[in-house]
């Protein structure tokens, strides 16, 4: 295990994973510093404020939260915070962040820009690249204002620190934007280890979308295809686990379709519930229009369970080997086409779901917080940035 030297990380981050719309990107973070304070360091997140958590607490793993501003003040809060931090004004803002020795600023689309004001080490965490989503959730006209943000401005404040990523394919994208390849070091994201006893599968065919309900990521598509799975296949069920603010026109969808009783939104699910759901599942459906990795894709895998995603989708296709271990797919149309012929085919199903649960259990947190380490470690002595093919093995 790769030990880090002492001293203090900082994560900059708009959500935590306490938070109503926290998602993959925010596990992937709470993970990983949970293993850097295993390694030997104090780990501080500075994210935004919400009601589920306190304005400060402390993990159990031993990771410091402080929450300040909402979705957009926390940019400009986490600067104030830093910066009165470095200047010692007063014994409280001394106490609460400290002298932070390393930042790690999470970019999820909008970047904390903290390279303009840190004195210490940057590196930049990238998830991926919202070039699609940006239009899907803000419309044309603010969309092209953040996408300057995200592929000029950021690309330029960045273009001398260490990039981290969770993914190949948001590596290459990355490049494409100008970031020099030798600065983007991937580290794939972990599932944790299944202990509990498995669960059945469903008697009658069923599928499963999992995830935030929001735009992007598509639940539509598997809406619209269960209407025509159920034309065919009368018992079919499609099971919505998660919550967002996209929850009410998914509803009225349903309804349109007509498919109310073949669709079941369960809200948000605890982590047993979870894992009931992927066993009992013939196969998860994962629709988004962009991901920087299949993270549900894994934990479905780990279960034994095949999934159908897009090939455009960035990440997904990493986490998966097409054919194998699931299925993707080009269209809406060949989506449905897909995900038929698996509910059909219960030989190449449990073969695609076999072959998924030994290609995901090589996806541990600890091995991405040991890769994270090592790059952290370079930083933190001053070495070059890491190779580009640094990645969990």
């Amino acid at each position: 295990m790769t030990e880090l030297s002492g001293g203090h990380v900082l994560f900059l981050n708009w959500r935590d994973t306490k938070h109503p719309e926290g998602g993959g990107s925010e596990l992937f973070l709470d993970r990983v510093a949970a293993e850097f304070v295993r390694r030997g360091y104090l780990v501080t997140l500075l994210c935004q404020a919400h009601g589920n958590a306190p304005a400060e607490e402390t993990t159990p793993d031993g990771v410091r939260i402080i929450r300040r501003g909402g979705r957009h003040t926390v940019y400009l809060l986490a600067a104030i915070t830093y910066l009165i931090g470095l200047l010692g004004i007063g014994p409280l803002a001394r106490r609460r962040l400290g002298r932070p020795d390393l930042i790690i600023d999470v970019g999820n689309g909008i970047p904390f820009l903290s390279r303009l004001y840190a004195r210490v080490p940057v590196i930049a965490l990238v998830h991926h690249v919202h070039r699609e989503q940006w239009p899907v959730v803000f419309g044309p006209r603010l969309a092209r204002v953040g996408w300057w943000i995200e592929s000029v401005l950021a690309v330029r404040v960045y273009r001398d620190c260490q990039y981290v990523t969770v993914s190949e394919s948001t590596r290459e994208e990355l490049v494409g934007l100008g970031v020099d390849r030798h600065r983007i070091a991937v580290v794939h994201n972990g599932t944790p280890e299944v202990t509990e006893p498995p669960a059945p599968r469903t008697p009658h065919p069923s599928v499963m979308v999992l995830g935030r309900l929001v735009p992007h990521k598509r639940v539509e598509f598997a809406l619209r295809a269960t209407a025509l799975l159920a034309l065919e296949l009368p018992e079919v069920e499609l099971v919505v686990a998660g919550q967002g603010w996209w929850d009410e026109p998914l509803r009225q969808l349903t309804e349109d379709l007509g498919i109310e009783e073949r669709v079941r939104f369960t809200g948000f699910v605890s982590e047993q519930e979870k894992h009931e759901l992927l066993c009992g599942s013939w196969l998860l459906l994962a629709p988004s229009l962009k991901e920087g990795w299949g993270l549900t894709i894994v934990e479905a895998g780990v279960r034994g369970t095949p999934s159908v995603a897009f090939r455009s989708a960035g990440g997904v296709a990493d986490a998966m080997v097409d054919g194998e271990t699931g299925v993707l797919v080009e269209n809406e149309y060949d989506f449905f086409l897909q995900v038929r012929a698996l509910l059909l085919d219960a030989v190449r199903r449990g073969g695609m779901g076999a072959a998924a649960a030994v290609h995901a259990s090589q996806f541990t947190w600890e091995n991405a917080g040991e890769t994270f380490a090592k790059v952290v470690n370079r930083q933190l002595s001053g070495e070059e940035p890491a190779p580009a093919d640094q990645r969990v093995a």
